[in-house]
């Protein structure tokens, strides 16, 4: 698991928030964030799911792990409700 100091201070990072979602709009919110943030070559970025039943963070994580633009990802220590997500670095910048 990746973390640092710096994921304790996560309000500067991109937000997503899937309060009051279903797994079928999640899905497709999280894939737009995550190629968002890939485009703009954003390293970190937040998906908060809640606790609730589980459903949002389950959905969330297959997700997560079948993007081929996510390095890595871990729920957050300090908040279990949202994760943090680790986006690859684009190689062709110009």
């Amino acid at each position: 698991m990746k973390t640092s100091m710096d994921d304790v201070f996560i309000n500067s990072l991109p937000t997503l928030d899937l309060h009051g979602e279903i797994r079928d709009s999640a899905r497709v919110l999280i894939k737009e964030f995550i190629m968002d943030n890939y485009l703009l070559n954003n390293k970190k970025a937040i998906i908060i799911h809640g606790l609730g039943t589980g459903a949002l963070k389950d959905e969330t994580n297959k997700v997560l792990s079948a993007d081929k633009h996510v390095d890595s990802f871990h729920v957050n220590p300090y908040n279990p409700g949202c994760t943090l997500v680790y986006i690859k670095v684009r190689s062709n910048i110009k």
